[in-house]
């Protein structure tokens, strides 16, 4: 089945939106661990599906988000950590954006470069959509002051991200 343009994008709204609604707590700031497990598995993600996007696709708008992210989500690793450390703050999984990872990695590696490319485009927009939800909720409502300044520091990355993203899937 083929999508126009206007039909794709009226689908793809409604996917951001249906994950949304499975983190509607995301407009309220995790509890300080949570944040923790969250931003960490974020992290994780975004530098492992960069590198798996940087084996995968020959798109040279792929490969640059890919590269991009890999060294944003590396700093902010870093940064996270230093942080946590201030703050004197445990992790604490965050499972539901942990379940979100975990399958879009699962289905970003069972694929074929030709199916890879809108994929990667989709998890990524489904993935910052979230992501810039918390860490705009945390930069404002955070208890660790440590944390909110972590979120603070990310969450204008995070939205360059989501709209790279958006450009991505608008692109195909």
């Amino acid at each position: 089945m083929l999508m126009t343009p206007l039909a794709r994008r009226i689908f793809l709204a409604a996917v951001a939106a249906a994950s949304i609604s499975r983190f509607a707590r995301a407009m309220d700031a995790l509890p300080d661990a949570r944040f923790v497990g969250f931003a960490e598995t974020v992290n994780d993600f975004e530098i492992q599906s960069g590198q798996l996007a940087l084996t995968k696709s020959s798109n040279e708008p792929i490969r640059a988000y890919a590269t991009r992210v890999i060294a944003e989500h590396t700093a902010l690793a870093q940064s996270l950590s230093r942080n946590r450390s201030e703050a004197g703050v445990s992790m604490a999984p965050d499972e539901q954006v942990r379940i979100l990872a975990d399958e879009a990695m699962g289905r970003l590696r069972s694929l074929q470069v030709a199916e890879f490319n809108a994929a990667f485009a989709d998890a990524q927009l489904r993935l910052q959509t979230v992501v810039v939800a918390q860490y705009g909720a945390y930069s404002q409502n955070g208890k660790s002051g440590p944390l909110r300044r972590y979120a603070q520091e990310a969450l204008p990355k995070q939205e360059a991200f989501l709209e790279a993203a958006k450009r991505m899937v608008g692109s195909r």
